[in-house]
């Protein structure tokens, strides 16, 4: 090898070790903020909720990402707020006699969950830039926290999508839209929870390819959910077929019922029964999955760490469950909705925990991830 090539590959290889050693010292500090931001996003899920149960979300009629930081700071100011609200379908139609009182108190939800919004792009993107000029980074990771804050402007516009949807010819959102706005919530969620999981010092753990099989179809199923969650939660359908384990008097409503929508796809996202269904059928597949999981895990290996893990799982799981039921048959109220909305985070926080864990670290990873072999 000539010299010239020799000293590249000599300075390479310096410069990767010091951007490693870097970033190892910076491991606790990353964690931290990584942590905060995913609470921000879980807090942002919470209060989204909160918009939704108390018909907020089209209170604020126009998007001002400087301009509407303040809400309005006068009684003039206020009148105008109403009167824009005042011009779109769901005041004519459905809240006609609400007052201005009334109108504040959904403004200020709606103006919370912006505001928390814009501080969550702060919180991310001006650490990330501390920690990049600092040399905290790895490439690795500049590319993964790129990818999340993409993800977070992609969730922003969607918002905004989300709610001129319910400006012009409609009395609330699209429920697809809605449930998208959703989703992509709980992918940014379960992203930040997956690069700040894998940041963290532990042994590295040996597991079976069934038992990663296993908590990637509980991930995936989790995103499911939450998704039919979204769709429960834009057509009101937790507010119909308030009773439980039965709809109507049956497991499953009448095919005609199931199938009332034309052409035959609309029943999956517009149908009342049919959504409420589906929503129900996944909470026992995700129910019996995650009892699968403890059970063969445990038999597997019970002492080892994913055997914990796994039944604190199944135990969430069961609590989220006995929400939803409780929620279903309360019908609606505040404290249950927001409640079961915060328990689907912490599932979905569980289950990207449980399967990172379940991964072989990947090349560059052993600063953060011991090299010590785990039985599982």
């Amino acid at each position: 090898m000539p010299k010239q090539m020799r000293d590249m590959t000599v300075l390479t290889t310096a410069n990767a070790a010091k951007t490693e050693a870097g970033a190892s010292s910076h491991r606790t500090p990353l964690r931290l903020w990584l942590w905060s931001v995913a609470a921000l996003v879980f807090a942002m899920v919470v209060v989204g909720g909160a918009t939704r149960l108390t018909e907020s979300g089209l209170s604020i009629t126009e998007w001002q990402p400087i301009m509407g930081v303040l809400p309005p700071l006068s009684h003039d100011a206020w009148l105008g707020e109403f009167d824009r609200y005042k011009e779109i379908p769901q005041y004519k139609e459905l809240f006609s006699s609400l007052d201005l009182n009334g109108f504040k108190f959904i403004f200020f939800w709606e103006w919370s969950h912006r505001l928390l919004g814009r501080l969550l792009g702060l919180a991310f993107a001006l650490p990330l830039i501390f920690f990049w000029v600092r040399g905290a980074l790895t490439p690795a990771l500049k590319m993964k926290l790129l990818a999340v804050l993409a993800l977070g402007g992609l969730q922003g516009g969607v918002g905004w999508w989300m709610v001129k949807s319910g400006l012009v010819g409609r009395v609330e959102v699209a429920q697809q839209r809605l449930a998208l706005h959703l989703l992509l919530a709980s992918l940014t969620f379960a992203a930040l929870v997956w690069i700040t999981a894998s940041l963290a010092p532990r042994p590295a753990e040996r597991s079976a390819p069934w038992q990663r099989g296993l908590a990637i179809a509980i991930l995936l199923v989790t995103f499911l959910q939450i998704f039919l969650g979204g769709l429960v939660a834009g057509l009101r359908a937790g507010r119909a077929y308030n009773t439980w384990p039965l709809m109507d008097g049956h497991f499953a409503p009448p095919p005609e019922v199931l199938s009332a929508l034309s052409p035959i796809w609309r029943n999956f996202t517009d149908n009342i029964a049919m959504v409420q269904f589906q929503h129900r059928m996944v909470a026992y597949v995700l129910l019996a999955l995650a009892l699968v999981q403890a059970v063969c895990t445990v038999a597997f290996a019970s002492q080892s760490a994913a055997a914990r893990r796994a039944v604190v799982f199944a135990g969430i799981v069961i609590l989220q469950a006995t929400l939803g039921i409780l929620t279903l048959l309360l019908f609606v109220p505040l404290w249950a909705g927001l409640l079961h909305q915060a328990f689907a985070m912490l599932v979905l926080g569980f289950a990207t925990v449980h399967l990172q864990a379940l991964i072989p670290p990947q090349k560059g990873e052993g600063g953060h991830r011991a090299r010590c072999a785990r039985t599982s």
